[in-house]
């Protein structure tokens, strides 16, 4: 029986890591697998949210394209994109490791509190990831969308009939997610890559 995680090109358990650096193109057909779960939230409201990832997607993937042999890896394209004195596919790539960690935090706030629905979990997570760099025009935007999740047994439906097998690619799926994300944001800091993005 087939789930959402098996229907998806690339899964964040596949995608390369050496030495703590990241290949750029299995870590970005990870993330689009990850834009179609808010499809099974069900929910126009979410279209924002995968509008924002599908742009940053887009900075990277555009980098990736121009300049292939330095931007293997997530690392080499923020790193070469900056001695160019260009900002853009950095600047998708913080945000969209912003939008990563929020997802990976709703997640994981929903695999670790079974009794918990999912607008209490997407809400919770909205507020300790993405909230502190939203402005007050784009916050509304954003509470509005968790309001709308679906309820817990029919999220959890729509991702496969097999729920053991359901929660034991999940939990794979979120544990490579949280790692990428960490080494993202540890690499980020560390350079000071970030500042003024």
């Amino acid at each position: 029986m087939s789930t959402f995680f098996d229907q998806q090109k690339k899964s964040f358990t596949e995608v390369p890591i050496t030495d703590s650096k990241i290949s750029t193109s299995e870590f970005l057909e990870a993330t689009e697998g990850l834009i179609k779960l808010f499809d099974l939230l069900g929910s126009s409201a979410f279209t924002v949210v995968q509008n924002d990832l599908k742009g940053n997607v887009d900075k990277i993937r555009a980098r990736l394209l121009a300049t292939p042999d330095k931007s293997s890896n997530l690392q080499d394209l923020v790193i070469n994109e900056k001695a160019e004195k260009a900002t853009k596919a950095t600047q998708g790539l913080l945000w969209l490791s912003r939008g990563l960690q929020f997802t990976a935090q709703a997640m994981r706030e929903t695999v670790d509190n079974p009794d918990l629905e999912l607008v209490k979990t997407f809400t919770d997570a909205y507020g300790k990831t993405l909230s502190k760099y939203h402005s007050f025009v784009v916050k509304p935007v954003f509470k509005l969308a968790m309001k709308a999740c679906p309820y817990r047994k029919d999220f959890f439906a729509k991702l496969g009939e097999d729920q053991q097998k359901v929660l034991t690619q999940l939990n794979e799926w979120l544990a490579a997610l949280e790692k990428i994300v960490a080494i993202i944001f540890a690499f980020f800091e560390e350079g000071n890559y970030g500042k003024g993005l």
